[in-house]
């Protein structure tokens, strides 16, 4: 894979960070600080500036700082030596996105020109939490192995509303209902085909990773589970058939809306018997899975993001993780309250930047 790196960013009015600048290492870059002090923001500001969109929010003017208008990132990339400038500007009722001072063809387009993965503790949802957490990881694994994937999802979903909004104001007898069930079954059968390829990517990463992660006695199993028949006239009469009872519950039983990723271990089911570590553990394997789907379609290693990830891990498993770092090439940005405990590899370049109240510095480290 070429390598890739984030060499400098501007951040401005970004939540606490109102106006910070930095050069990042290729290696690993250590942010440290108490906890509150923007370490959690200024990972989401690299976020935003990779994809335009953070993964702490689904509003995009959450980032912009108290009584401020608009909020930026700006940053010159560096891939297989050749250098770019990426940046993203967030108002009221605007996100504007460019690559060198040009406007990319679609939001889509810019998200995967610098692939990007991140690691918060709240990402143990991945293991334990509900099946939407899934099926956004089958997402952006499907955005980078077929673009396309975002479209199918974006038109299956106007056309599930369009079919529940219908049944709510019409009935089960609406005429415009098979028009509806037609482009349901269409979008969805092709959406369901893009996540089973990133599904069964990642279940093989997720597997090997896990085998080293892991108690060696454990497996790892990880098993797309589709949220409809993938043949086109099952999954149409199933969707005829639930028509009364979608009406009355007000959404739709059947379709991709329920894809999930089945997860188990030792052939017993993750969210049934799992211990904490476990959780943590297969969540972790997930994570390595996705840098290696998104990092072998794109062709570019992805910068890596964890935010105070060891306080979620127990000694071993914190251990096995850095160990996993260390052998990564690629650039990794990871925030902590005690740097001393982060074990980095003494052969391995490290930058390190301290954090309070939103400014940052960068500081000599004293092994």
């Amino acid at each position: 894979m070429r390598p890739l790196r984030i060499e400098q960013m501007q951040v401005r009015s970004f939540r606490n960070l109102e106006r910070v600048d930095l050069e990042l290492g290729e290696r690993f870059n250590v942010v440290a600080g108490d906890n509150g002090q923007g370490k959690t923001n200024l990972l989401e500001a690299v976020y935003v500036l990779a994809t335009s969109k953070s993964f702490r929010t689904s509003k995009p003017t959450d980032v912009v700082s108290f009584e401020r208008d608009l909020a930026s990132v700006r940053g010159r990339i560096v891939e297989d030596g050749d250098a770019r400038v990426q940046s993203v500007g967030i108002r009221v009722g605007a996100r504007t996105v460019k690559i060198d001072d040009k406007r990319p063809p679609t939001l889509a387009a810019y998200a995967v020109r610098t692939p990007i993965v991140v690691f918060h503790p709240g990402e143990i949802s991945l293991s334990m939490g509900p099946s939407s957490e899934r099926r956004r990881l089958l997402d952006r694994a499907a955005l980078y192995l077929a673009p396309a994937a975002m479209d199918e999802l974006e038109s299956y979903t106007k056309a599930l509303r369009a079919r529940q909004r219908a049944l709510e104001t019409r009935g089960p007898a609406a005429s415009d209902l098979p028009e509806w069930e037609t482009l349901c079954v269409r979008h969805g059968l092709a959406l369901m085909e893009h996540r089973a390829r990133a599904g069964e990517l990642l279940a093989e990463g997720a597997r090997a990773a896990f085998a080293r992660i892991a108690s060696p006695e454990l497996s790892l199993s990880v098993e797309f589970a589709p949220g409809a028949p993938r043949e086109e006239a099952a999954f149409r009469e199933e969707l005829e058939r639930r028509r009364s009872v979608d009406a009355r519950r007000g959404s739709a039983g059947v379709g991709p809306h329920r894809d999930d990723l089945a997860l188990s271990i030792s052939g017993r089911p993750v969210r049934g018997v799992a211990s904490q570590g476990q959780h943590r553990a297969v969540t972790l394997s997930l994570k390595a899975a996705e840098i290696d789907v998104i990092g072998g379609a794109r062709g570019a290693r992805p910068v890596l993001l964890l935010d105070d990830v060891s306080s979620e891990l127990d000694r071993e498993r914190t251990a096995a993780l850095f160990s996993f770092l260390r052998d990564l090439e690629g650039q990794v940005l990871l925030t902590t309250t005690r740097p001393e405990l982060i074990d980095t590899g003494a052969a391995a370049a490290r930058s390190d930047f301290v954090i309070r109240a939103g400014n940052l510095e960068r500081v000599s480290r004293v092994d």
